[in-house]
């Protein structure tokens, strides 16, 4: 057995928050409200908290049960915000990296720099005229997405301002929800596969002390709507990623262990000493259990840690007051 299985071991029984459209425009730039533990609390009874774990919930619902190679529709909406990550791509090659840095590559501050300079101006190009002027809002979450530009390092806080970027655009009614599941195996995917790149280009530093708030060194997420995929699959069980050969054959059709792949290809040595909490997990027998366990966890060890939080921005779209 685990320590997620014993700490965390139950199934998600989260309610479904629904995704609001505000009928005002009345859009705010988010400031960071969580200073203190006391803050901690307030954001924990707070209508961004709640938005944002029925957001996860909604993800993780849509992905239960189903591989990349089920049937779903990306929208051309959804492919316009997928552009913004080809800008950045476009960016990131052409910025020469520093010399002689092994890690944190100092030449990330110069994409940073860029991203917080263009971002308005991509945002903006994709949205209709109606719902421009969320742009302030959503730069915000889009510019904190790719990793901390002073520090040179990414974590789950990060990862998190993605979700909330994504969320927003829901709550504006730019996405609607049939766009759920393309938002996971789709857009959520793009934005791995360019933090992977971004991660091994610059040699970003783990947020945190290294890698204690991700399951990987970095991420969360995926590993949580990566378990909901197997759900009820009758030939993968949790014990499997643990053994390359399943996850060569599979790692195209899941998330999770498209994950694993990507640990198993940059670490090396035992899986059990560079991945001890993921090997844990190996232990737990079902993936009802993982995946429940795992969004305990989430709940727990990152949105409920100071250290996670107090970067996180709130403005009338996620909101900290109680409305």
């Amino acid at each position: 057995s685990s320590g997620i299985n014993a700490e965390y071991g139950i199934t998600n029984n989260l309610r479904k928050v629904t995704m609001a459209i505000p009928i005002k425009s009345g859009f705010i730039q988010p400031v960071r409200r969580v200073k203190s533990l006391d803050d901690v609390r307030m954001w924990l009874q707070s209508p961004a908290y709640s938005e944002l774990l029925g957001f996860i919930t909604a993800l993780n619902n849509s992905a239960k049960g189903k591989s990349y190679k089920c049937s779903y529709e990306i929208s051309d909406r959804m492919k316009s915000i997928a552009t913004l990550f080809t800008f950045i791509k476009e960016d990131l090659e052409e910025i020469p990296l520093e010399k002689d840095q092994r890690f944190g590559n100092k030449a990330f501050r110069v994409l940073g720099e860029r991203i917080v300079e263009k971002s308005h101006g991509w945002i903006s190009n994709v949205l209709p005229d109606d719902i421009k002027e969320a742009v302030v809002e959503l730069k915000a979450y889009f510019d904190e997405s790719f990793g901390s530009y002073i520090r040179v390092d990414y974590g789950t806080g990060h990862e998190i301002n993605f979700l909330a970027f994504c969320c927003c655009l829901y709550k504006i009614g730019f996405f609607s929800p049939s766009d759920y599941i393309a938002t996971v195996f789709y857009l959520f995917r793009e934005y791995l596969i360019l933090m992977r790149k971004i991660q091994m280009w610059y040699r970003l530093e783990p947020a945190g002390s290294h890698g204690v708030w991700g399951l990987d060194d970095y991420q969360f997420l995926p590993f949580i709507f990566g378990s909901a995929q197997f759900l009820g699959n009758p030939v993968i069980s949790p014990d499997h990623f643990v053994v390359p050969e399943v996850v060569d054959k599979h790692c195209d059709d899941y998330m999770f262990l498209e994950c694993i792949k990507f640990i198993n290809d940059v670490k090396t040595g035992p899986f059990s000493e560079h991945s001890n909490q993921l090997w844990g997990i190996s232990g737990v027998p079902t993936w009802t259990k993982v995946n429940g366990g795992l969004i305990k966890m989430y709940k727990a060890e990152v949105l409920a840690k100071h250290p996670v939080i107090q970067h996180f921005v709130f403005g009338s779209l996620l909101s900290f007051d109680p409305k």
